[in-house]
Order: structure tokens, then C-alpha cells, then sequence
């Protein structure tokens, strides 16, 4: 699992000094999967994640098991987890699943809004006012409860059923999701559309729109190859938190097109090469999602998972 002294470290002017990575395979990449991971490997992954140096670690999520049977061990698995030396956050869509998670501890949630109305009537089975509408409470009550509350945006660069999304309405949506309490936005590229200058024009928006860019992360997928070029068009603009996922685990189950997210690994030689600092031992990291591999019976998507396991997958 080594490399030498590769990558070789060539600092990038005006780049962060440090990047924090948000990392979501447990939650984003494994409520993907066909069938469903038992408790203890899920248990395992975290601790493997937070072992190899990530410090914010997505658990699971507090949503109905029907709409997603993955992750219906939310009970089980947050206890078996929720001491780590990491911040662990957790996914709640409704005042039911905050309910929950403030019940076992959790104090670090994230609600998932929509920038588009199909996506929104997709995912939430609402409008995007109404979905707006029932966050409130749920990040009012988080709030008061002394929890950090991220909110996720989907389809701010495209939609498989709209096409391309106006900025306007991304930041109508960020802009609410801000003003009710969220303390970070992450803005998402659920099917992988987004190019850099597209990026840019968005953060620079929101800018104008009064949201600071230190309150901002990026998700991207990587369906077209774009997700590190997009990611390097955020640091240029100074964000610091991005989003991946180990071994590149991960799509979305209401939106088809959608494939893996940017994987862990590939994020982490890139800043690694730019002389960032990310806190992680990317040994590690990759030994972990060979691991989650080969239990998932299928080969890493990550190109730098496959270069230092030095296998044929």
C-alpha cells in the first residue's frame, strides 16, 4: 500500500491550507448498495474511516426503512460507533428521524433539500416550499438541542428530469436552508453534470447572495470525469470542506443517472500532491476500501484505490 514518495508535493498558489473532507461512504455509498451490509461490518467501516485519519465521518441516516431498507439499523449501528475520536453526523429527513438521533446522541445531523421540484417530489414526496417548510422545525428543534446541522442541496448543477438548473434557484434554496439555522451548506452535483466554470459562477452567486464561502462544501459524482477538476475549482475559490466518499461507494437511489461519488482516495492524492493537509493516511484508507471491497464482492471504482493496492480489480 505504498507509493514511495509519490505523490510529489508541488504547492498550488492560493490553494487552502488544509482541506477537511466529509466523508459519506457509510451513509451515501452504502444506502446504494443492492443488498444489505450487516451492523457490524457497517460498525467496522467507520472505525476503519476515523482509524485512517478521517475526522468527520457521515454514520447512517434516521430515515423510514422502507424508503431505505440499507439503512434501517440506524438504532443499532450509531451506539456501536458514536464514541470514535471522529465528528460523526447523521441523516434525518423529518422531526421523527431527529427524534431519534437526539435520543442516542447524536449532535450532528444534516437534512437533504432539493433545488429542483422533480427531484424534491422524487426524494421527499414534496414541493421544494414544502420540503423547506418541514426542515424548519426539525433545524429549529436540532438547534436548540445544541446540535451542528448541515444541509445538503441536491441538483444544483442539473437534473435528469429538468435539465439544467437555474442559479437562482440553487441560492433560493441555500439562501432558506441559511436562514433557518444550518450551520454549513453542501452543495451537490448529484448526477455529475457540473463543470468548473459552472462551479464558480455558483459560489461567486452565493457570495453576492450574502452566504460565506467558509459555510460551504462541495459533493460532487464523478459521471463525467469532472468531480477532482470541479473540486479544484472550489479550493481556488477558498472552500475548505469537500465531500467523498472511500473507495468511491456511492450514487443516488432516486436519481438513475447518478453514479459514484468522488472517491476518498482520489481526492486525497490530488491534495496531498498540492502540499494540502487533510489529516489522513492514505495507506489506510485504501487498505479500508479494500476491505469494504471485498466484502461488498466487487472492485473499488477509485482509480487510486486500484494504482496502490496493486491488484486487477
Amino acid at each position: 500500500m505504498s507509493a514511495g514518495q509519490l505523490p510529489m508535493v508541488v504547492p498550488a498558489q492560493d490553494l487552502p491550507a488544509r482541506v477537511r473532507i466529509h466523508e459519506v461512504g457509510a451513509r451515501d455509498g452504502l444506502q446504494n448498495e443492492k443488498t444489505v451490509v450487516p451492523t457490524e461490518v457497517k460498525a467496522e467501516f467507520v472505525r476503519r474511516l476515523a482509524g485512517a485519519g478521517l475526522t468527520s465521518i457521515e454514520a447512517t441516516s434516521f430515515v423510514h426503512p422502507e424508503w431505505v431498507p440499507q439503512l434501517a439499523d440506524a438504532e443499532e449501528l450509531f451506539p456501536l460507533v458514536r464514541d470514535l475520536d471522529a465528528d460523526l453526523s447523521v441523516l434525518v429527513p423529518n422531526d421523527r428521524g431527529l427524534k431519534r438521533a437526539l435520543a442516542l446522541g447524536a449532535d450532528r445531523v444534516a437534512v437533504f433539500a432539493s433545488a429542483t421540484e422533480s427531484f424534491a417530489k422524487a426524494n421527499l414526496n414534496r414541493t421544494v416550499d414544502e420540503s423547506l417548510a418541514m426542515f424548519e422545525p426539525v433545524v429549529r428543534r436540532a438547534k436548540d438541542e445544541g446540535a451542528q446541522v448541515r444541509g445538503y442541496v441536491s441538483m444544483c448543477f442539473g437534473d435528469p428530469w429538468e435539465g439544467a438548473v437555474p442559479l437562482h434557484q440553487v441560492v433560493r434554496v441555500c439562501t432558506a436552508l441559511r436562514d433557518m439555522g444550518c450551520d454549513e451548506l453542501s452543495l451537490g452535483d448529484t448526477i455529475g453534470v457540473a463543470t468548473p466554470g459552472h462551479v464558480l459562477e455558483l459560489l461567486n452567486l452565493l457570495n453576492e447572495r450574502g452566504v460565506p464561502t467558509n459555510v460551504l462544501g462541495v459533493h460532487f459524482h464523478d459521471t463525467y470525469g469532472q468531480a477532482l477538476a470541479n473540486t479544484y475549482a472550489a479550493l481556488e475559490h477558498g472552500v475548505t470542506t469537500v465531500d467523498a466518499s472511500a473507495g468511491g461507494l456511492g450514487g443516488c437511489p432516486y436519481a438513475k443517472s447518478a453514479t459514484g461519488n468522488l472517491a476518498t482516495e482520489d481526492l486525497v492524492w490530488m491534495l496531498h500532491g498540492l502540499g494540502i493537509e487533510t489529516g489522513v493516511d492514505l495507506g489506510r484508507l485504501t487498505a479500508t476500501s479494500v476491505w469494504m471491497a471485498e466484502r461488498l464482492g466487487r472492485p473499488s471504482p477509485s482509480r487510486t484505490v486500484r494504482a496502490l493496492s496493486h491488484k486487477e480489480q
